[in-house]
């Protein structure tokens, strides 16, 4: 169920050497494709990379957090189309999210970073960076790379009381929530 993974799924940014098998890079792309969208618009693209120069490349996208995506057997990078839809941002967060939940369901790690208005080493926009890298037409915007792998990691889940549990307000602002 959902709950179990939300409790034990963190950010993984080191990855066993080992490839993702076609089974489940099949039920990830499945997972992306069953993302809600506003209005059903599906303004998105993802772009799926295994191989190990272009991840290379990946892991420069930016000038930091990118880096774990040298080590990543597999990326995707989720692209929209803002022609599309006006909330293509919304809607690639949406699929991000699923996307890293699948993983986690079929025992794989996976980290986000954070494309969108992030710069790269030499000045360019990093999605301009990756537009050259992924030859990605000008109508796409890039949000997000998401890295997966096994994980060569091991982190518990936050602990319940760890949560920031102030930042929930029920009937308004400052309204007390019940802890965990």
């Amino acid at each position: 169920m959902l709950l179990p993974l939300l409790r034990r799924r963190r950010s993984v940014r080191q990855f066993q050497q080992r490839p993702v098998e076609a089974d489940k890079l099949r039920l990830l792309m499945e997972a992306l494709l069953r993302a809600p969208s506003s209005r059903g618009r599906n303004p998105w693209e993802f772009i799926v990379v295994e191989d190990p120069a272009r991840l290379k490349k990946l892991a420069r996208a930016k000038a930091h957090g990118s880096a774990f995506l040298d080590g990543a057997p597999l990326a995707v990078v989720l692209c929209g189309d803002p022609e599309r839809s006006d909330v293509w941002i919304e809607d690639c967060a949406i699929a991000s999210i699923i996307l890293q939940l699948a993983a986690e369901s079929l025992d794989l790690g996976s980290c986000w970073a954070q494309i969108r208005l992030r710069l790269h080493r030499d000045g360019r926009t990093a999605e301009d960076y990756l537009r050259s890298v992924l030859n990605l037409p000008e109508n796409l915007r890039v949000l997000a790379i998401v890295g997966i792998g096994y994980p060569a990691e091991s982190k518990p889940g936050h602990a319940l009381d760890s949560l920031a549990w102030e930042k929930v307000h029920r009937n308004r602002y400052g309204g007390e929530a019940q802890k965990g």
